[in-house]
């Protein structure tokens, strides 16, 4: 099958980007809601680090699940059911008065977040785009994600001041349904792919990555970048609120326009954000010409030697800065890099469900990160023991992706 190459700026991929930035604008604000929740209702931290928990959870388990909704009934139709499922959860999370209420409703934003999020969104950026530009396009479309991480926890932090979380979640769920309005320029394209690909049923597919060590490999390699963003998004802002609590507002802070520490901790992560939006984008470039497994494993060492340097030196308003920064840079580097050895290895046909299941182990990731740094916080009231075991996670996410045979899968079979 060919067709000319689709210009890099296309409308699937601005229309993605959108809806993208949107949902984890959302997404990626609700670490902001653990001190006010937890002091309005007098409940342990763990208790609404639950909640997250089980929203990254159910967001790993959907993300499959709508990924291959939409290879068999449409992408603008996972997309519709994510959004409305996203605003719904968030409503009815507004009304929340105990902890299983938040528990359970944290279903529904899950699913949501996995209906609107990379598993459906990818796929479709990657399909329509040319074999020369996929992996550029892949670290946009993520970039993007990033976007909407310095907008949301910023704006939250905002909306807080004046009123209170309920009111922020209706705010919320009204936002995450303007992504609809650009549901039109989402439109499928099929993919490029072999007539071995195009024969093959997402059963036969899905058997042969199951089985094909690499495939497993990846998998449990994604597990640490769950684990390490589930564990900064739910809890980064607290731990920087409260570990720079007795430090005066200095000249750095006043520099950049934060007044307190809570503030702090909201730039913090919109910095990360920022230096994002320049990691991904580079990693999609350098995906297209430098092998995927070793840019992977760079990312993770990366990450593993910063982490393990920031806790270990005095933290200051600067430390915080400098590590937002570089923690920013390698953030969700990892995305469009794993999405595309997946597209890589098994083919366009179903790489959206075969990504989400490989996602499915980030989310495994996650869930333990948000829920150990509840737990083990409020049994020894400190981060520290959660932050270390986020670290030996990204050594051994960096040691596994090593062994992983990047010939496409077809070409094995055919040697």
């Amino acid at each position: 099958m060919t067709r000319s190459n689709p210009p890099l700026f296309g409308p699937v991929l601005i229309a993605g980007s959108l809806i993208l930035m949107t949902g984890f604008a959302v997404r990626a604000s609700f670490g902001l809601f653990q001190i006010p929740i937890a002091e309005e209702f007098g409940w342990l931290r763990s208790e609404f680090s639950l909640a997250i928990a089980i929203q990254n959870l159910a967001w790993g388990i959907g993300q499959p699940i709508f990924a291959a909704f939409a290879e068999k009934f449409g992408e603008r139709k996972a997309i519709i059911i994510g959004a409305l499922t996203y605003a719904l959860g968030l409503i009815l999370s507004s009304y929340a008065v105990t902890p299983m209420e938040h528990q359970f409703l944290e279903i529904l934003v899950g699913f949501g977040i996995a209906g609107t999020g990379f598993g459906v969104i990818l796929a479709v950026v990657g399909r329509a785009s040319s074999d020369e530009n996929r992996s550029m396009t892949l670290g946009i479309a993520t970039a993007a994600g990033s976007a909407g991480q310095i907008i949301g926890p910023p704006f939250a932090d905002y909306l807080l001041q004046s009123m209170n979380w309920s009111s922020v979640f209706v705010i919320f769920a009204g936002i995450i349904l303007c992504v609809l309005l650009v549901l039109p320029f989402m439109k499928s394209s099929a993919p490029v792919a072999s007539k071995a690909e195009v024969d093959e049923s997402m059963g036969q597919v899905m058997l042969k990555a199951f089985y094909d060590p690499s495939f497993i490999m990846i998998f449990l390699g994604f597990f640490s970048c769950g684990f390490q963003l589930g564990f900064f998004t739910a809890h980064f802002p607290a731990y920087i609120a409260e570990a720079c609590a007795a430090i005066p507002v200095d000249s750095i802070m006043r520099s950049i326009g934060v007044g307190s520490t809570t503030a702090l901790g909201a730039f913090a992560f919109a910095l990360i954000g920022a230096a994002n939006i320049v990691g991904t984008i580079v990693a999609g470039a350098l995906g297209k010409t430098y092998s995927k497994k070793y840019l992977l494993a760079y990312i993770y060492v990366g990450r593993t030697v910063a982490s393990a340097l920031f806790i270990l030196v005095p933290m200051t308003p600067t430390t915080v800065v400098l590590f937002s920064v570089v923690m920013g840079t390698l953030w969700l580097a990892t995305v469009p890099i794993t999405a595309g050895l997946v597209g890589q290895i098994y083919g366009l046909k179903y790489m959206g469900t075969l990504y989400g299941i490989v996602f499915f182990s980030h989310q495994l990731g996650s869930f333990l990160g948000v829920w150990l740094g509840g737990t083990l916080y409020d049994q020894y009231g400190t981060y520290d023991l959660v932050w270390w075991v986020g670290i030996g996670v990204g050594a051994f996410s960096a040691i596994i992706h090593l062994p992983v045979k990047e010939q496409p899968m077809e070409q094995r079979q055919m040697a």
